[in-house]
């Protein structure tokens, strides 16, 4: 599994609308969907900072969301131009390969 993780740092007046773009059934995952090895997004906010937000994009393989940001690149390019007035600060966090364990 591969899983992206990013931070946002949301404007007060956009906090409702950015949970409903980011958050499961809003923009962002209807975008993904499209994707084959699109597996779900988790949007995250810290009880102590209600302006700070991660979200967790797992795909199947980093080539399934590679595939993808070819397939989808205007669309992503688009949504992406209309939410950057919703945030303060959007920072990569980082990319990951999840470790799978055999079991004995």
């Amino acid at each position: 599994m591969y899983v992206i993780v990013w931070e946002y740092q949301v404007k007060t007046e956009h906090l409702e609308n950015f949970e409903k773009i980011y958050g499961e059934g809003g923009a962002w995952t209807d975008l993904f969907q499209r994707g084959t090895g699109y597996l779900g997004t988790e949007l995250l906010v810290d009880p102590q900072n209600h302006h700070r937000y991660m979200t967790i994009d797992r795909w199947a393989s980093a080539q399934a969301y590679n595939n993808f940001r070819i397939r989808c690149h205007g669309e992503y390019e688009t949504l992406d131009a209309e939410c950057k007035e919703l945030t303060k600060s959007e920072t990569l966090v980082g990319k990951w390969e999840v470790i799978a364990h055999e079991t004995r």
